[in-house]
This record gives structure tokens, C-alpha cells and sequence, in this order.
């Protein structure tokens, strides 16, 4: 493989497990939301989170008051990152 192409895929590589790191961070956030530090915090990854997990929220719909479309958004991203 030459050495675009490689930069390119661990790029990407990175990326996504970056990603899916800020993902379950921010899921992690919405356990608690009295805490002030964590409104700010929480506040930063929405815009970058929330676009993504839209478009699972939008054809899975909370069931019981629990979301579970973040668990099929990080499935995704894991199946992408090994298919890459």
C-alpha cells in the first residue's frame, strides 16, 4: 500500500475511535445532569455529538425513557473502524 493511501486510513482509523470516545463521554454526561461542570463540558460535545446521534434518534425512538440509539451509533462506528 503506498504511504497516501496509509496516512489516509489511519486517519480515519483515528478519527473514529476518537470519536467514539467523545460519544460515549457525552452519554456518559447525560447521567448527570445536576452537576454544573459537567452542563459546560456536556455543552461542548453537543454540537460535535449530537448531529450524529440525530440520525439514529430519528428511526429509534426512547423506549421507557431510555435512549438506545447511542448504543447503535457506536455500534457504527466500531463495524467502520474494522472494516477500515
Amino acid at each position: 500500500m503506498n504511504a497516501p493511501a496509509e496516512l489516509l486510513i489511519n486517519t480515519l482509523s483515528n478519527f473514529l475511535q476518537i470519536y467514539s470516545l467523545l460519544l460515549i463521554i457525552r452519554i456518559l454526561l447525560t447521567w448527570f445532569p445536576t452537576v454544573d461542570w459537567m452542563n459546560q463540558l456536556a455543552g461542548f460535545l453537543s454540537p460535535i455529538t449530537d448531529p450524529y446521534l440525530d440520525i439514529f434518534r430519528s428511526f429509534i425512538p426512547p423506549i421507557g425513557g431510555m435512549d438506545f440509539s447511542p448504543m447503535l451509533a457506536i455500534l457504527v462506528i466500531q463495524i467502520l473502524s474494522g472494516l477500515i
